[in-house]
């Protein structure tokens, strides 16, 4: 079944592209390594509290798993439609982010993240690896390394170190196209 080896395919790329291996990771979420490797390759079909425990330790809403399979077009491999992306958790309230890349599995990945008038976004500390964005629709007080600048339509970052914020100074939602390396939420 299509569905099946696309969840086993999400859930190892997931794992890679947090740099974990099998044994690491079943560790974390308290199952053993055979019962993970029969999953990756699917041959088992994880539960739903399964699916929410991955979900939870990968930050990806459980939806994240169950995104519709697209038979009907014959794209590319590769190819993500407008509006064909997946839904990813975000902790902060009114920001949204839209995996726009196809999946995690390659070295780096692609979002849309729309950032509600008044909301901030936050990158953690400790988040390893570098982020790049464009603003794509807004203005966008970026903060960084102790100071701050005004990003607008056009305009772009990068950040490889440290906490980072972003905030909607605007009265629309503003959207910035992200680029994440290595993959990652």
């Amino acid at each position: 079944m299509r569905a099946m080896r696309l969840l086993a395919e999400d859930i190892r790329r997931l794992r890679k592209s947090n740099g974990l291996t099998l044994a690491g990771l079943s560790q974390k979420l308290g199952r053993s390594v055979g019962w993970l490797s029969q999953v990756e390759r699917g041959i088992s079909l994880p539960t739903l509290a399964d699916l929410r425990l991955l979900a939870g330790h990968f930050r990806v809403p459980v939806s994240f798993f169950f995104q519709p399979v697209q038979e009907d077009r014959q794209d590319l491999p590769g190819v993500v439609r407008l509006g064909a992306g997946r839904n990813l958790k975000v902790e902060s309230p009114g920001v949204s982010r839209e995996l726009v890349s196809p999946d995690l599995g390659g070295s780096f990945s692609m979002t849309r993240t729309v950032i509600d008038p008044g909301a901030c976004w936050s990158r953690p500390a400790d988040r390893r690896g570098e982020d790049a964005g464009q603003i794509l629709v807004g203005r966008v007080e970026f903060t960084h390394a102790g100071g701050q600048n005004l990003l607008e339509v056009g305009d772009s970052f990068t950040v490889n170190e440290g906490e980072a914020s972003w905030r909607n100074l605007d009265a629309i939602p503003a959207t910035v196209l992200w680029i994440s390396a290595p993959a990652g939420c």
